[in-house]
């Protein structure tokens, strides 16, 4: 499989955080149903802790058992001291075993494309394959949000597009303490629906996958659906995962139904026959009561896959009928 490819089919229904400074947590999380674990050198990570949490995230990313999980680290943003260090060891470190760096805070295409040209610099140094290695770009600002359609398109590594709530919510003095929910005073609509949809239409447009940020109510596992349930519903791929009871809660809300995943499947195994020769060699077709075309046939290819990548088998199966 190519890096392109390899990178388009990455589930990521559940991105679960992971202190880069704990032992203890780092190991834990590789025995839990999360899509993507993120071992984290930024927020989670205390700055006298930084240093040596660098080591213990590459220790950890080389000892293995991340099997079937997309392994990233989230490292410093280009306005602390400590990016070009998390970056250089990290990769040189451990880049065989890793998947993506996350950049936390970007305001511009620059701090992106400054990020790829130096691990291009270290995958060729260390002789690893250039290109591999992927990058999330996390918004977290005004600014970022103004300029999200070129960050988008700043580099081939970019793989995902994140919605960081909290310091978002700081940034534009939002008059809320809790993250994810609605301010006091907004009573009609979505606070974030501008947020969720420029970040989603800028994904979509440069083909990457859209994120939304985490739910600090780690408790209230139903506050997590809701909230998870909006951007679901506007297509985004997944969700931060702070703890690991929003684990299932994530997997399932980014997930197909059962029953629409195999409809979807089903307009696509009924749309090739008919569009064939056996099938008439027909543009539209009926499926049960349903008319299907090719704008059929594009909508199922999304919750298809939505539901391959998370490992559904079908239980229907549509059959051509009967001359």
């Amino acid at each position: 499989m190519s890096t392109v490819s390899a990178r388009k089919t990455r589930p990521r229904r559940s991105c679960l955080a992971v202190p880069g400074s704990s032992q203890k947590m780092i190991d834990k999380a590789r025995g839990l149903n999360a899509d993507q674990v993120f071992l984290d050198l930024e927020d989670a990570c205390a700055p006298l802790a930084k240093p040596d949490a660098r080591k213990t995230i590459v220790a950890a990313l080389n000892e293995g058992g991340w099997d079937g999980k997309t392994r990233v680290v989230r490292v410093n943003d280009w306005t602390t001291e400590w990016t070009y260090r998390d970056v250089t060891e990290v990769v040189e470190g451990a880049g065989a075993n890793l998947d993506c760096l996350m950049l936390p805070k970007v305001q511009t295409a620059e701090q992106v494309i400054a990020l790829d040209l130096l691990i291009t610099q270290i995958e060729k140094t260390m002789g690893y394959e250039v290109g591999k290695i992927g990058i999330e770009a996390q918004i977290e600002n005004a600014l970022g949000l103004t300029n999200v359609n070129a960050i988008a398109a700043a580099s081939p590594r970019v793989e995902t597009i994140i919605f960081g709530p909290a310091d978002f919510m700081a940034s534009i003095n939002m008059k809320s303490l809790v993250v994810g929910e609605q301010p006091p005073g907004y009573d009609v609509g979505d606070a974030y629906h501008h947020i969720l949809m420029s970040i989603l239409m800028a994904a979509r447009a440069y083909d990457k996958q859209a994120i939304d940020g985490p739910y600090l109510q780690i408790k209230d596992v139903d506050g997590f659906r809701r909230v998870a349930g909006r951007s679901a519903a506007l297509g985004f791929d997944g969700k931060w995962v702070l703890h690991p009871g929003q684990l299932d809660a994530a997997n399932e809300t980014f997930s197909p139904g059962q029953s629409d995943y195999d409809h979807a499947e089903n307009i696509l195994d009924a749309y090739d026959w008919y569009t064939s020769e056996a099938g008439g060699k027909r543009g539209a077709a009926m499926l049960g009561d349903e008319m299907i075309d090719e704008a059929s046939r594009k909508m199922a290819l999304v919750i298809s896959g939505k539901g391959r990548a998370a490992g559904m088998q079908r239980n229907d199966k549509w059959s051509p009928p009967e001359s």
